[in-house]
């Protein structure tokens, strides 16, 4: 057992070794984003294919979360409103007619809110409240810092509070009948359980005697790849924004 426990942790400081810091997290978040906004449009799908897999080898379980069936039903509704844009016909839908440009529209809408998701899930999977309140705090923002990690951080909390509210009205049969009450019932209690969690976390910064005025910058995490991590980011996207 002793073996086995050596190696396992051998094996995960290893791993750790190839993990972004809290910077090269940063890196990651800023470049996935910049890759779907800086592009031009007909290299917007190399852009979003290396976005999805620096996820892939990066946060694997952001982009696994995606393929659940509540965030592809998202992602849908949000690309259908374009498909119908103005432009060269392609089918004709009773009053509604499919478009050229609309059919580009959505897919580009598609890709860039998959790689937004994916991005924001990974950051704030992989980085904490405190080590996002160091970054502030070195920029000179002090105490936004404090409010935007416990913001995003509130997000895996939101989602899984989302999840567990909706299994257990359906399974208690909730919706079958008086679907409107059960609706409201369903977002109080995930905007109850939000604010009670906020609540939460400022009582204990509270008792920590967290003051933005007098707070200090925490100390981050390093990790070894993210002066490379930097390099290859901002190579990448010059050759994607300045290729002719």
């Amino acid at each position: 057992m002793i073996g086995l426990r050596q190696w396992q942790a051998t094996t995960d400081m290893k791993k750790g070794r190839w993990q972004p810091g809290t910077v090269g997290s940063l890196i990651l978040f800023v470049w996935s984003l910049a890759l779907v906004f800086v592009t031009p449009l007909p290299r917007l799908w190399i852009a979003g294919l290396l976005a999805l897999l620096a996820a892939v080898l990066l946060y694997p379980q952001s982009l696994r979360r995606l393929l659940q069936p509540r965030w592809l039903l998202l992602l849908g509704l949000m690309s259908v409103p374009s498909l119908f844009l103005p432009g060269r016909p392609l089918l004709a839908l009773g009053p509604l007619t499919l478009t050229a440009e609309g059919v580009q529209g959505a897919w580009q809408m598609l890709l860039r809110a998959t790689v937004i998701l994916a991005a924001v899930d990974g950051f704030t999977a992989s980085v904490s409240v405190s080590e996002m309140a160091g970054l502030f705090e070195r920029a000179g923002l002090r105490g936004l810092g404090f409010a935007t990690g416990v913001a995003l951080n509130l997000l895996p909390i939101l989602r899984d509070s989302i999840a567990i509210t909706w299994h257990s009205l359906r399974m208690r049969g909730g919706f079958r009948r008086h679907r409107l009450r059960a609706t409201r019932y369903f977002l109080v209690t995930v905007v109850a359980g939000a604010v009670q969690r906020a609540e939460e976390i400022a009582l204990a910064a509270e008792a920590r005697a967290y003051s933005p005025d007098g707070g200090r910058a925490s100390p981050l995490r390093h990790g070894a790849v993210d002066p490379y991590l930097l390099l290859a980011c901002v190579a990448l996207l010059l050759a994607l924004r300045l290729w002719p």
